[in-house]
């Protein structure tokens, strides 16, 4: 299948087409996403003292944001495999632009949670649409390791954003991102097959089920049992409609719902020991909030960049091999970071989770996608970036129970 696949991709690229975006357009499209989580971070105290609220309540904006990524991942990889890549750039940049207006124009709690939503959604279309047209191990490695590396300098970047400017500027830098749309025009292919007819009803139920599954972390007893049921209730309208929202080709294929597993799997590794990481330096170096954050840069830019490199050279390994690795990597760290209380050796159980997670995300990326019909490749990509999303939501829940 693997050979197949590579010929088909060799003919493909072998026919006259749009040309085809170069790599750091399509790294600048990705990573900027990755700012509306981790750029706040800092700023928070700024934020609540703004809008007159606790810091908590100023943390609401980041929540909204997560859940806008998570929810717009998929609905927006529908538009994409329905009316291809300019459509869903002009929905897109319009969601990002209009969200980014609310959130600078209006210093209040409820336009901060309204504005980071719709932020979020375009974001999510934008890096979607990235990852759709990063046709090669190496293109995909550089676009996954864009997003690793914003996250890694989000929260310091935010901070000397907002000290130099403003909280508003350093809330609008998923804005950047808009920078790469002219190029990734230039790039933009058909969709991958004539529009199916629309099915609002399971649309609906995705996004429910979206919402529970974001909600699960913070209220298990409300959002558990409504999460299972309206898991069932998507499997009974799959079965209904097998061309809907939810196509039966992709969430049917064992092979892809076991990469997307490994996928959330290894991000919430990583979105845990991150969280976790400040109160584990704290308690066995005695550092303080500021150094912990400098020195933490090293590691999670380490797995950054090193994913690049490792999601290019993965198509020479067999796909088992490269799985395996990343589930050894992943369960690693948090093992060592349980067992050890030496700052190199914290360190190290950092860097790995990083990199297994980054690395994960570009390599799995491209397996889910593989297995998949051609025609179902956009909303494959879209489900697989959803699943690697809701850790961002279980990871923190977990590390704070933890540690």
């Amino acid at each position: 299948m693997d050979h197949l696949h590579r010929s088909a991709v060799a003919h493909h690229r072998s026919q006259p087409g749009p040309d085809r975006v170069a790599t750091p357009w399509l790294a600048l499209l990705a990573g900027p996403l990755s700012y509306g989580i981790a750029a706040p971070a800092l700023v928070l105290d700024d934020l609540a003292e703004v809008l007159g609220t606790g810091e908590q309540a100023a943390a609401a904006g980041v929540t909204a944001f997560g859940w806008g990524i998570a929810l717009g991942t998929p609905l927006l990889a529908a538009l994409l495999a329905r009316r291809g890549v300019r459509a869903i750039l002009t929905v897109a940049t319009a969601l990002l632009a209009a969200g980014t207006l609310l959130l600078v124009l209006i210093p209040s709690l409820p336009a901060l949670v309204a504005g980071a939503a719709v932020q979020a959604l375009g974001s999510a279309g934008l890096t979607v649409t990235a990852m759709k047209l990063a046709d090669s191990p190496r293109r995909m490695g550089v676009a996954a390791a864009s997003l690793a590396v914003v996250g890694a300098t989000g929260p310091l970047t935010g901070a000397l954003v907002a000290d130099m400017i403003s909280w508003q500027a350093a809330l609008a830098l998923p804005l950047l991102a808009a920078l790469a749309v002219p190029a990734a025009r230039r790039g933009a292919t058909p969709p991958d097959a004539a529009p199916a007819s629309f099915d609002p009803l399971g649309m609906v139920v995705v996004a429910m089920l979206v919402t529970a599954a974001v909600v699960v972390p913070h209220r298990p007893l409300v959002a558990g049992p409504a999460a299972l049921a309206l898991l069932l209730l998507l499997v009974a309208r799959m079965r209904v409609r097998p061309d809907g929202f939810l196509p039966a080709a992709v969430a049917g294929n064992g092979r892809f719902l076991a990469a997307s597993a490994l996928a959330f799997g290894l991000g919430v590794v990583n979105f845990a020991l991150l969280y976790a990481a400040p109160e584990l330096l704290r308690e066995h170096a005695g550092w303080d909030g500021t150094r912990s954050g400098v020195v933490l840069l090293a590691p999670y830019l380490f797995g950054g960049f090193c994913s690049a490199f490792l999601v290019a050279a993965s198509g020479r390994a067999p796909r088992r091999v490269v799985a395996a690795a990343l589930l050894v990597a992943g369960a690693a760290a948090p093992l060592l970071a349980a067992v050890t209380t030496a700052v190199p050796l914290l360190l190290l159980a950092m860097a790995l989770a990083s990199l297994a997670a980054a690395t994960g995300q570009g390599v799995l990326a491209l397996h889910a996608t593989g297995v998949v019909p051609a025609s179902h490749r956009a909303e494959a990509l879209g489900l697989f970036n959803l699943a690697y999303l809701l850790s961002v939501a279980f990871g923190p829940a977990i590390a704070v129970t933890l540690w």
